[in-house]
């Protein structure tokens, strides 16, 4: 099981960029349901969640990336994908791929934004630089 992101690269600021992620070796269906999301980390900084998605598309953003950001999924490829806008240096970072998964219930996406501990699974990472 795995997930494996891309789409990372290095652009100037107010530029975009589209993360993916393939998630492999899950049967996301075979749960109650989950939490798929993108956290991020900047150099000498904690892991943030940045934007979650749940099974029935309910999606939860950080504020610093509202507006800018949209998360969204495509069930029949179980590909995560983070479309990213107006970039700013600050976005800078390892952004990794995440999930959650419940066996009962549901998933509140809320939760797992600010607790990114729930996440079961990771990806390794991929390094967007966004440049002033």
């Amino acid at each position: 099981a795995a997930l494996v992101e891309s789409g990372g690269g290095s652009v100037q600021a107010g530029g975009s960029l589209r993360l993916s992620c393939v998630i492999s070796g899950y049967f996301l269906h075979g749960y109650s349901d989950y939490c798929l999301g993108w956290v991020r980390q900047a150099p000498g900084s904690e892991r943030e969640g940045v934007a979650i998605i749940a099974h029935d598309d309910t999606k939860t953003y950080a504020d610093s990336v509202k507006g800018r950001f949209s998360i969204s999924q495509d069930s029949a490829k179980n590909t995560l994908y983070l479309q990213m806008s107006n970039l700013k240096p600050e976005d800078s970072g390892m952004y990794y791929c995440a999930a959650r998964f419940i066996e009962e219930g549901p998933c509140d996406s809320d939760d797992v934004l600010e607790n990114i501990g729930l996440f079961h699974a990771w990806g390794q990472g991929t390094q967007v630089t966004v440049a002033s």
